[in-house]
């Protein structure tokens, strides 16, 4: 058994426990297994098989205990007198019990106690008990009264199993059915069908934990027949860009999914209601969605054909619904009606609404979190987005991650299907794989990388108060110390699903266990640098413009390295982050060489900050937007230097120890950009001043082109890598490159090193402004620009020397063969596309586009298509260079409308353009 984190009902537990050693449970009576959910529920007793026996909980101010079989209120007596003092509540003197008459014994057994007892033929307001007794077949059909009674601070004890009844009943939904489930589930304990084993069972010293207990809770193909009567697919149309939900609760399941099992509408069991979430509001006023919303709105209502309440900003829903014939009221949430349906975007009543579901009433939510998670940088939408807030504990998370457009046919519905797609499923069976060998089938070996993707969103929770989180947690746990976390690198990328789910639960699970030192030899087995500097103070004078900077520090963090950081008043929770590692890029590739996620940021919002990175990392502070702080101090406790030059501070003598400083990643920072490459490429780097004045005219030229200040308003960075996202190099902030290109950026001795295009092709790529944009077709051209610019004009390399592809017989091939083939812009891209810009260059010169980007600064109400910016785009060159060039862009085949010639027709024209020579 498995320890668990953070065990807030831990002491419940030992209350309830006081006193047993051990726990007999053979005998006559067959038990059954609860199923636990929810947030406060946690088990007493669980068997080697995981199943829990009795368990125990709270709702609202009460309590509640839950038997599995109704003879253990005899079989344990001293259990039930502990359970009896537990559940009259903290500083009660109430000790007025109420048995239900079909459990006398347990009065009889009582009768020495200090109870007063009392045999009741039901439970009614008003007993005066603080606790009632009873077994899970006598609440009574609708037993709201001892629901309200637990709510208000009373303690329930309930026992009895739910297999007989579902043998009974085999058409009946046991969830919502079973008697006792209609107490017990508000507090997210439940009754099951399963039989569990008997065996005798120690008293552990905590809460009882095991991988075996990680399941699903139900068989949901009934629910899908029903939501899915009528409906062969579901059509998501191109605009509206939905979210993926994580189903992840034992009672939550995916209703409709991509091919790939992500869900993007999903239900879920909470308490006595039920809950349907759609991951954009849009679809929820969907028309051809139509059949689908009447299903939901029936299997949310049950059969209590009450009001349904719509949010007054869900209009055209409410009108849909209405027309379906549903008693509809456009309101905010109230708690008398049957169904609520609302947007993702608010956690006003979020503990209302959950106690309106749990309680027996219908939730339908639309909404998607990546539009947040974008917007909400250092903060995470798993736990900070609203509608989260509200969902996470009914098993089902709204995540960043994106479902495209699209026709998507719903689930077949054998239960292996509904079965295997599940998040509790696929993780039992991977426990079972790694720790008893149990064998995997295809499919679900084929879903271990998703596996291991959205166990890594989940740990992002942090629920340490929730049983099931800390199941999931201790299970995930258990595999990683069998298993082990593979050792990839460039030499030895991994492939296999099993290795991918390994590789991206490592951090996760060593960022959230109890016990991270125990945990890293399985997950590190080089020896991390150590540390060589101590108390280190990094003084910081920031003052960013529109968007987030990164500051470098000069240190490294080690593999799994725990170090505090003093941060001074005025950065505090004002939107700063620490960041550990500069290797942003999120992989998700089938061959890995390193992990899918290798850095860590911290939100800076206490003066005593702890950072750290399993992988180890360059250590900075990220900056937010329109900032400015001048001579503040960070101090960090213990680091390791790094080979970290800044232009205009580190003196030659600084360098010259520096530059062996023992971090494996080094960091150049010059005038307008900043290298980070391995520190191997830089040990025998003996001028970094010749460097920097190279790249400070690279820079230059850059933003001399852009028509911009040669003062950049955030320095761009290159940061090398052994794997990124996407193509060799790749943009952004910073920009992405395997770490062969490190020598190319540092080595400028070397003849073959003078050729910069990839590099400078990304920083072109970063100043592409989208007024002057014709997507898709420039979006690989027009960044060449640069490339062509910077060789020329800096490096002093012809364009024909600068790239293959831009000599002149291949130029001019190319030309040709466009014109022959119609002069389609469908064909007018990258190398071609980029041909008209270098006719016009050629013809024109660089301070012809200087003049052209310079215009576009001021530019205000640019046409949001591409036939309107391409008739601006000629409209703004023919005055800049007072030449008509309407005909040279028709001859490429751009639209240019009859007002545009018009515009220009004042301006003498470009007879004798190249394209003339094709007809």
């Amino acid at each position: 058994m498995a320890l668990q984190h953070i065990e807030p009902h831990h002491e419940a537990y030992m209350f309830l426990m006081k006193g047993l050693r051990e726990l007999d449970f053979r005998g006559n009576a067959v038990p059954c297994d609860l199923l636990l959910t929810g947030d406060k529920a946690f088990p007493l007793s669980m068997n080697s098989q995981g199943q829990v026996l009795m368990a125990a909980s709270h709702y609202g101010r009460g309590r509640i205990v839950v038997l599995s079989h109704e003879a253990y209120l005899n079989t344990f007596p001293a259990l039930v007198e502990n359970a009896l003092m537990w559940l009259r509540g903290d500083g009660s003197d109430n000790l007025s019990v109420g048995v239900q008459q079909n459990v006398k014994a347990v009065a009889d057994n009582l009768n020495r106690s200090q109870f007063q007892v009392k045999v009741l033929g039901g439970f009614s307001k008003n007993l005066g008990v603080g606790v009632y007794v009873t077994d899970a077949y006598s609440v009574g059909e609708d037993p709201k009264d001892l629901v309200a009674f637990l709510k208000s601070g009373g303690g329930v004890l309930i026992a009895g199993q739910a297999w007989h009844w579902a043998a009974v009943h085999p058409k009946e939904n046991i969830i919502l059915r079973f008697p006792g489930n209609k107490v017990s589930s508000v507090a997210g304990i439940y009754f099951s069908h399963h039989y569990g084993k008997v065996e005798i069972l120690p008293v552990y010293p905590r809460i009882p934990s095991s991988w075996m207990a990680v399941k699903v809770g139900k068989k949901f193909k009934d629910d899908l027949e029903f939501l899915l009567q009528g409906i062969s697919e579901f059509k998501l149309p191109n605009g509206p860009v939905a979210s993926e939900v994580l189903v992840h609760g034992p009672l939550s399941f995916p209703i409709g999914t991509t091919e790939d099992r992500r869900a993007f509408l999903a239900g879920a069991y909470y308490g006595k209601g039920r809950v349907v979430v759609i991951t954009h509001e849009a679809f929820v006023m969907q028309e051809n969605l139509t059949p689908v919303w009447k299903n939901v709105i029936h299997w949310l209502n049950e059969d209590k054909k009450g009001v349904i309440g719509v949010s007054p900003d869900l209009d055209e829903a409410f009108n849909n619904f209405c027309k379906m014939g549903f008693n509809c009221v456009k309101t905010k949430f109230r708690k008398d009606l049957s169904v609520y349906v609302c947007t993702a975007y608010s956690d006003e009543n979020e503990e209302e609404i959950q106690d309106f579901v749990a309680g027996g009433g219908g939730l339908l939510m639309g909404g998607h979190a990546w539009w947040w998670a974008y917007t909400h940088q250092g903060q995470d939408p798993m736990t900070d987005f609203s509608a989260n807030k509200i969902l996470n504990k009914m098993g089902l998370t709204l995540l960043k991650e994106t479902i495209d457009e699209g026709s998507y046919k719903v689930p077949v519905l054998s239960q292996d299907t509904t079965d295997n797609s599940h998040f509790c499923h696929l993780l039992r069976r991977v426990a079972g794989h790694v720790i008893k060998g149990e064998k995997l089938t295809k499919f679900e070996a084929k879903s271990l990388k998703k596996l291991g993707s959205d166990c890594a969103s989940y740990l992002h929770m942090k629920a340490y108060d929730w049983y099931s989180y800390t199941q999931v947690l201790s299970s995930l746990t258990d595999i990683l110390k069998r298993a082990g976390m593979p050792q990839v690198n460039e030499k030895k990328p991994i492939k296999n699903p099993k290795d991918h789910l390994l590789l991206s639960v490592g951090a996760e699970v060593f960022n959230v266990c109890p016990d991270p030192d125990a945990l890293l030899p399985y997950l590190i087995k080089e020896s991390p640098v150590m540390p060589d500097v101590y108390n280190q103070r990094i003084k910081i004078n920031v003052k960013t413009a529109e968007e987030e900077e990164w500051i470098s520090t000069g240190l490294y963090l080690p593999s799994g390295l725990k170090t505090y950081m003093i941060i001074p008043t005025e950065i505090i929770n004002k939107g700063w982050r620490i960041q550990v590692g500069c290797q942003t890029d999120y992989l998700n590739a089938e061959q890995l060489s390193r992990a899918p996620c290798v850095y860590e940021q911290f939100p800076i919002n206490t003066e005593m900050m702890q950072v750290w990175n399993l992988f180890g990392g360059l250590l900075y502070l990220v900056a937010p937007p329109d900032t400015q702080v001048e001579g503040v101090e960070v101090i960090v406790q213990m680091a390791v230097s790094a080979p970290y030059y800044k232009c205009g501070e580190t003196t030659a003598a600084d360098w010259s120890l520096l530059r062996k400083a023992p971090s494996p990643w080094a960091e150049l920072e010059f005038e307008n950009v900043i290298l980070t490459v391995p520190s191997d490429v830089v040990r025998s780097l003996k001028h970094p001043h010749k460097l920097a004045a190279h790249w400070n005219a690279i820079m230059n030229g850059i933003a001399d082109l852009a028509a911009i200040p040669r003062k950049f308003p955030r320095k761009e960075r290159f940061v090398t890598d052994v794997q990124i996202s996407e193509g060799w190099l790749h943009a952004g902030y910073p920009v992405m490159a395997h770490k062969p290109t490190a020598d190319d950026l540092v080595n400028i001795d070397s003849p073959k090193n003078r050729d910069l295009w990839g590099p400078i092709h990304e920083l072109g790529h970063n100043q592409q402004r989208d007024c002057w944009e014709f997507p898709p077709h420039t979006t690989e051209c027009t960044c060449n620009l640069w490339s062509v610019y910077v060789h020329e004009e800096v490096l002093g390399i012809n364009r024909a020397q600068a790239h293959r592809d831009i000599n002149l017989s291949v130029r001019n091939k190319r030309a040709k063969h466009y014109v022959k083939e119609g002069r389609n812009l469908d064909n007018w891209h990258m190398w071609v596309a980029l041909e008209t810009y270098l006719q016009l260059q050629e013809k024109f010169g660089w301070d012809a586009f200087k003049k052209v980007f310079a215009a576009y600064h001021g530019m205000t109400n640019v046409p949001n298509n591409n036939k309107g910016k391409m008739n601006l785009y000629a409209k703004t060159f023919s005055q800049a260079v007072q030449m008509n060039l309407c005909g040279f862009f028709k001859s490429w085949g751009w639209p240019i409308e009859t007002s545009t010639e018009k515009k220009l027709s004042n301006l003498p024209p470009w007879t004798d353009h190249p394209m003339v020579q094709y007809g």
